[in-house]
This record gives C-alpha cells, sequence and structure tokens, in this order.
C-alpha cells in the first residue's frame, strides 16, 4: 500500500523540500501553501497523514487541526512549529495531533516521526476492523425461536455485570459465540477476550498456558512466559471444557476466583489479575462431581449465572435462518446462492446430534460438491438423507387399566414435557402448544412448583 501525505505549509520553499523528500521514501504527495486548500485535498484525496505548518496566514494550523478532527479523528497530523510556540505545539497534542517537530528539524528524524505514525494508525484500523468483525460475527446469534430469545435476553442482562458465567450445552450449539456475546456487550468490550480449550493441553502445559512461566522453569522454557490470565487482564477469559481441567488445577483455578492472585511457574512474585471467568462444559457436572471427577467448591463458584444453550433440534425453527447465514458466508467462496425446498425441509426434519456446527459442515459439504448454484437433495450426506426422522413431540404418556382423570392427565403431560426440556419451561410449553404464561398457570394449579 502506498501511503498519500498531505503536506500544508504556507511556506513554498519548504513545501517543495518536503515533497522531494517524501516521494524519495515511496510516498504519494500534495501540497497546499493555505489552510482551506488543505482541508479540501483532506476531503477528496483521504490521505494517509498530515504535516501541518502551526503558523500560516488567513486560517491557523490549531483552526485547521480542530477542523481535520471533526472531519477524521482518526487522521494522524504532525505539526511543525517554531521555537517561540513550543506551549501552543503541546496545545495541539492534547486537541489529538499525533506529534510536533520544531523548526529548524532534522528531515531524518521527520521522515521516522512520519513512518511511525503511519505503522500505529495502520495497526490501530487492523484492531478496529478484527474488533468490528468480531463483534458481528458474534453479537449475531442466529435465530428467533422462544429457546433462542431466552438465551440472548438473558445474555443482555448478565453482560453488563462481573458475574462469572456458566455456560454448558452440547458440543456445537455456540458456547463460545455466547461468551463473546457477553463479552461483546460488557463494559470490558475494549479489552481481551482470551480463549483457552482445556481439554487440548495436557496439565504442564495447561499450567503454564494459565499462568504464565518464568525463564529457566523447566526444561525447554527459555525465556519468561506471560499467561492467559495477564493476557485477559481487564477482559475476560473463557474456560471452554472446564470439566477436562485436571483436578491439581481446579484448585488453583478456585484460588483465583477468591483471591484474584496466582504466581507464574516456577515464581515468587504475586500477580494481581482483574478478569472475568466465563466458563463452559457439554459434560454432566453434577455426575462429573459425583464422579469425583470436578469439585463442587468450583462448581458453585463458576454457577453464579448459568447459561443454557438450546440443541439444535429444540430450535428447528431456526434451521432456515442459520441456512440463510451460512449460504451467505458460503457464497463468495463455492458460488451457491440458495437450496431446494426438498432439501431445507430434510435438513428442517433432520435431528441434528452434532447441532449447529453440524449444520454448518454439512452445508459446506454440499456447497463444494454442488454441480450449480442451488443445494439440492443429491448433495446432501447420503447417512443424512436415510436417518430416521424423529419428532421431539412424541411424549408418552402411560394410562394406567384403572383409568386417569383428565386433570391427572393434564398433570402428567406437563411433568412429560418439563422433563423432556430438562426444566425448560419455554421449551415444555413450546411442546404442549400453549403460551409459557398458560404452563406456569398449569404448573402453579398442579402444585408443581
Amino acid at each position: 500500500m502506498v501511503h498519500k501525505i498531505l503536506i500544508v505549509d504556507d511556506e513554498e520553499h519548504m513545501c517543495w523540500a518536503l515533497e522531494k523528500a517524501m516521494k524519495q521514501e515511496g510516498y504519494q504527495v500534495q501540497t497546499a501553501t493555505r489552510g482551506r486548500a488543505g482541508l479540501k485535498l483532506i476531503k477528496e484525496e483521504c490521505p494517509s497523514l498530515v504535516i501541518l505548518d502551526l503558523k500560516m496566514p488567513e486560517m491557523s494550523g490549531m483552526e485547521v487541526l480542530k477542523q481535520v478532527k471533526e472531519m477524521s479523528p482518526k487522521l494522524p497530523v504532525v505539526m511543525l512549529t517554531a521555537h517561540g510556540t513550543i506551549e501552543t505545539a503541546i496545545e495541539a497534542m492534547k486537541m489529538g495531533a499525533s506529534d510536533y517537530l520544531t523548526k529548524p528539524f532534522d528531515l531524518d528524524e521527520l521522515k521516522l516521526v512520519i513512518k511511525q505514525n503511519l505503522v500505529m494508525s495502520q495497526l490501530v484500523s487492523e484492531v478496529n476492523f478484527l474488533r468490528s468483525e468480531l463483534t458481528k460475527k458474534y453479537r449475531l446469534m442466529i435465530g428467533e425461536s422462544p429457546a433462542i430469545n431466552e438465551v440472548k435476553l438473558l445474555i443482555e442482562k448478565v453482560a453488563v455485570s462481573n458475574a462469572t458465567v456458566l455456560i454448558t450445552g452440547e458440543s456445537g450449539t455456540g458456547k463460545e459465540v455466547a461468551a463473546l456475546a457477553i463479552h461483546q456487550n460488557s463494559p470490558r468490550r475494549d479489552h481481551p477476550f482470551v480463549p483457552v480449550n482445556c481439554a487440548a493441553l495436557p496439565e504442564n502445559l495447561l499450567e503454564s498456558e494459565l499462568f504464565g512461566h518464568e525463564k529457566g522453569s523447566f526444561t525447554g522454557a527459555m525465556a519468561r512466559k506471560l499467561g492467559r490470565f495477564e493476557l485477559a487482564d481487564r477482559g475476560a477469559i473463557f474456560l471452554d471444557e472446564i470439566t477436562e481441567m485436571p483436578l491439581s488445577m481446579q484448585v488453583k483455578l478456585l484460588r483465583v476466583l477468591q483471591e484474584k492472585s496466582f504466581e507464574r511457574v516456577g515464581g515468587t512474585e504475586t500477580l494481581n489479575v482483574d478478569v472475568r471467568i466465563i466458563a463452559a462444559s457439554n459434560r454432566d457436572l453434577a455426575k462429573a462431581i459425583e464422579e469425583g471427577r470436578f469439585r463442587d467448591d468450583l462448581y458453585y463458584r463458576l454457577n453464579v449465572i448459568h447459561i443454557h444453550l438450546p440443541p439444535l433440534r429444540e430450535r428447528k425453527e431456526d434451521i432456515p435462518l442459520l441456512v440463510g447465514y451460512f449460504l451467505e458466508k458460503l457464497r463468495p467462496t463455492y458460488l451457491v446462492s440458495s437450496i431446494s425446498d426438498d432439501a431445507m425441509k430434510l435438513l428442517a426434519r433432520y435431528n441434528w446430534p452434532g447441532n449447529v456446527r453440524e449444520l454448518q459442515n454439512v452445508l459446506e459439504r454440499a456447497a463444494i460438491i454442488s454441480h450449480g448454484s442451488e443445494i439440492t437433495v443429491d448433495d446432501l450426506p447420503k447417512d443424512l438423507q436415510t436417518a430416521p426422522q424423529k419428532s421431539d413431540r412424541d411424549v408418552v404418556v402411560n394410562i394406567p387399566d384403572s383409568g386417569i382423570s383428565l386433570e391427572g392427565l393434564e398433570k402428567e403431560l406437563i411433568l412429560k414435557a418439563l422433563e423432556k426440556s430438562k426444566g425448560n419451561q419455554t421449551r415444555a410449553a413450546q411442546l404442549l402448544g400453549i403460551t409459557r404464561s398458560a404452563l406456569l398457570y398449569r404448573i402453579q394449579k398442579h402444585g408443581l412448583d
């Protein structure tokens, strides 16, 4: 990328000398000897950096700077000033100028200042772009079903707090998506979000990854390494597959939760951090505690706020929206733009043991082997085409030989629906074909609280 430099100085010989020097550095250069002309070029040409003289007739450099910052707040401006106006130059820095040089200045120094400011400007732009992409990706939890809307509402409520969050759900339901949605909607959004997969690292490496290590603390520790908790300071850390963390590490994590402090591996200095912890698991935590694989005191510390992500089979009405979203992402690479009605019906009937991740993979595979712009049934995997189609509404009620009253039948249906939905009242109401408020009324009527 060739950067554009705009020089605004009322001395024509200065413009000429600077233009020549900047062109030798490979920059595109434009000059203006009046402030208003410089502002016009900024609007029309969108330069990468402006070199601006502080003292000019008609419109001073300070006035130009003020308007530049109103038009383009992130545009770097290097001020040129005489010896007697240092205080004014400092005031310009407060107004948003990136740097200043005092006339007469060394040309090599100016080149270095320009290079540094261009690098910094590019880094800021890249960070802002990546942050906006992350925000778009993770704020967007696709779906409008009651089950996913309930999750969205809960995320919105808990995001503004600093409470520890435990996210549960089957593999592929989007636990990391939910975790980053919490972070992006929180006051910590401008600080790091650091994910760690606890299942992907052996115990000795996991400790080093989380807490860092000192040089020489073990074989191969050639230098000090900062851990994920240090890197996440003032932000959030996402501990995925938390039930896979060894018991010895669980003790150390419990201390971080209680005291907000730890030591690096091989170190003696106690480090204090301000980190929000978001944990996730696709395992049955109660069973893990019962089997002695997970500490109950750590569970209670993590489970301040609990968010359960419903499997895709419990929100099938979201499948068309998810398909549309994934097709839009696939379009630039694979040129697919639509899906046939029969293929969509097949996707909507399938029970998706792999959830949203499986749906995404199936669509990408179909896009790769498709012969046209439309995905058809033939493009879908054979095992999906032949899989038995089960209904989530198959609630079996056993009627005893002695009979059952209508009230008793209603009570048993409600119990069956609550059992099938694992206590999720919104989902249970969906299964019964009634509203959540109607379900709550019947729960109270039958004394099922």
